[in-house]
């Protein structure tokens, strides 16, 4: 096909015809996003590529930045928030979901569930990942965001992580992702696409870590039912040492877990509880769940963050941050 013409935008049918002429793809168009997320809302892509396939996923990502239209990756939508108006370029969706394993180190592809790789951990007797047990979402994404629970993160059990860094398919040690709570280089370099990641894990008794495992998915569901269509914890807890003196002096101590305080003390605080706008609500029984009770919209739901981040700021003279990532 011939190239592009600088300056001149192609039309979404064009950029369409020259995705699908890559192998391995299913490109649509005007995709409805919302069913690709956890909160159900969010209005259509103009254009849906998704492929299991690396050199695949290469090939679009470089004809999507090509084209000069706007560009977005994304996982499994566990934490995504898509604008009622959908987004207008072109989402992107790495599918790949391989589990191997190699004595105690263990293979997963990007795509896979996160749920699937915890399962799949402890029927071969791998310990290290039990606590992770229930979160939603796909690999790449809890490498993405180091996600963790129960005083545990995915980042103790990185050896390596494979990614494309918009030139090369590189790879990166676990000190070289620079994780921390919550972080990882790859939230800051946003154009970088997890491939997989290299795990190191520990021989157990498949047994002890199926209970384990049972007992905190038993635990999740009662806080985050299945049926709930919500993204799980909306704010990032805090850091206790990180916080301004002035704060860390109002916060009881019994509050503290681990060196963390919940972001869920500061919202109870400022009355946060039951509190909503639209379809969208706070849970009774927890301040730092927001969930689509029916009918909810992207505006809706993005207006009571700003509302309960507006009340903890002038509360206390602090910041939240979200754990949710914004499309559209």
């Amino acid at each position: 096909m011939p190239p592009y013409i600088i300056g001149v935008m192609p039309t979404t049918e064009e950029a369409q015809a020259r995705l699908a002429a890559i192998p391995n793809l299913t490109v649509s168009a005007s995709t409805p996003l919302a069913p690709y997320t956890r909160f159900g809302i969010g209005g259509p892509a103009d254009l849906y590529v998704e492929t299991g396939d690396a050199e695949a996923f290469i090939a679009a990502l470089k004809e999507a930045k090509a084209t000069g239209l706007e560009t977005v990756v994304i996982g499994d939508g566990t934490n995504l928030i898509v604008s009622d108006l959908g987004f207008r370029g072109i989402v992107l969706r790495y599918r790949a979901d391989r589990l191997q394993s190699a004595g105690r180190c263990v293979m997963a592809d990007a795509g896979a569930v996160l749920l699937d790789l915890v399962d799949y951990t402890i029927s071969i007797g791998l310990k290290g990942l039990e606590t992770l047990a229930g979160i939603p979402g796909s690999v790449g994404a809890a490498v993405y965001g180091n996600a963790g629970a129960y005083g545990h993160s995915i980042s103790e059990r990185v050896v390596r992580v494979r990614f494309y860094d918009g030139a090369e398919v590189r790879l990166f040690t676990n000190e070289q992702c620079r994780f921390e709570y919550r972080e990882s280089i790859f939230k800051q370099e946003k154009d970088w696409i997890i491939f997989s990641t290299e795990l190191a894990l520990d021989p157990a008794d498949a047994a002890e870590l199926r209970r384990r495992a049972d007992e905190i998915v038993k635990i999740r569901n009662e806080k985050f039912p299945l049926t709930m269509k919500c993204a799980g914890s909306i704010f990032k807890n805090l850091i206790l040492n990180h916080l301004a003196p002035q704060v860390a002096a109002r916060v009881p101590l019994a509050v503290v877990r681990e060196g963390k305080v919940p972001s869920a003390y500061f919202l109870e605080q400022v009355g946060a509880k039951g509190s909503g706008r639209g379809g969208i609500r706070v849970a009774d029984y927890h301040a730092n769940l927001i969930y689509n009770a029916g009918g909810g919209t992207a505006a809706d739901l993005r207006a009571l963050i700003a509302d309960l981040k507006a009340r903890v700021r002038d509360h206390f003279g602090l910041e939240l941050e979200e754990e949710v990532q914004y499309v559209g």
